[in-house]
């Protein structure tokens, strides 16, 4: 495959369980070396699409492309794809270090020396290599869940909620990690129910909601999806405030139960707000905060979900 193909190409995927739609009509393009997230509400189709490209499940009608191969009807993982959905599968009764070299003998030859503990040491897990994973937390099986994919050094990494249970010290070891790989040229698919990790951590994000793609795209663009949002101002003069945002051109004041204090709530495209704050300051109001309610990727997200769920036949 060169650097000009998608990683992922989808046309068409539909896949059914008995009367369940669970992907529906999905296309995607995947580029190489990028980090791409999956985000959706549950039961839109996230988990099923990460399964087809494992291999743990095939589709019922479309065309899938991994790695510039066609996806054929064997439940097997196409060459060069490692990952996990529902969690890594680990041995309680083993340490760290023998998971990963019992899963490595039965994924093919063995690791070249010293690969086990390079893994280990990419997701910060060196220190208890030699600990019973019956011991280890939801955050460290998932770390040791990445360490056991990387063993095959994949071109397509395949990551069903890996920042579930880390705190920040693995959580930035799985980020730098991840990081480096698609630096290096690995495609990383993920997904996640937190807007704020895929922005902190993905180039491109796909929505999906009741089996369909809702976007996919930059980051960027999916914040700039949404035109109106919720800002919170704390000002020197709430009362002055009001008075300023309820005459301001594309500003509406909303419920103020949700405000805190001098708080004051406004419904506004990014340019209005900045213009409201400009008319605050020249009428002698001082603005000591504006910040969204809800964050532009988050708002962006519930818009797409949930205006498109309501409109669904």
């Amino acid at each position: 495959m060169d650097d000009t193909q998608p990683a992922v190409r989808a046309r068409g995927l539909t896949k059914y369980f008995g009367d369940v739609v669970a992907l529906d009509w999905v296309g995607l393009d995947l580029a190489p070396g990028r980090i791409h997230g999956l985000a959706g509400p549950n039961g839109a189709g996230k988990t099923t699409l990460l399964g087809l490209l494992l291999g743990l499940a095939v589709a019922d009608g479309g065309e899938l492309e991994v790695l510039g191969r066609p996806v054929g009807r064997a439940l097997a993982a196409p060459h060069g794809v490692a990952g996990f959905v529902d969690g890594p599968g680990l041995y309680p009764s083993l340490t760290a270090r023998r998971n990963l070299a019992a899963l490595a003998a039965l994924s093919g030859p063995d690791p070249r020396p010293g690969r086990i503990d390079e893994v280990l040491a990419e997701v910060g897990l060196t220190e208890v290599a030699d600990d019973r994973v019956r011991g280890f937390s939801l955050g460290m099986r998932q770390r040791l869940g990445l360490a056991a994919a990387l063993l095959t050094n994949p071109r397509l990494l395949v990551l069903d909620e890996p920042s579930n249970g880390l705190d920040p010290a693995g959580k930035q070891h799985v980020h730098r990690a991840l990081r480096r790989l698609a630096d290096g040229g690995v495609t990383v698919v993920l997904s996640s129910h937190r807007m704020d990790d895929l922005q902190a951590l993905c180039d491109e994000v796909t929505i999906l909601a009741t089996g369909r793609v809702r976007f996919s795209g930059p980051l960027e663009k999916l914040a700039a999806e949404t035109r109106e949002l919720d800002h919170r101002l704390l000002t020197s003069d709430p009362a002055a405030a009001r008075r300023v945002a309820a005459e301001a051109a594309g500003v509406r004041v909303v419920d103020e139960a949700r405000a805190r204090g001098e708080a004051l709530v406004v419904r506004a495209s990014a340019p209005a707000v900045e213009d409201l704050v400009a008319a605050l300051v020249h009428a002698g109001v001082r603005v000591r905060e504006v910040v969204p309610v809800v964050p532009p990727l988050e708002a962006a997200f519930l818009a797409l979900t949930d205006q498109r769920q309501e409109g669904r036949p």
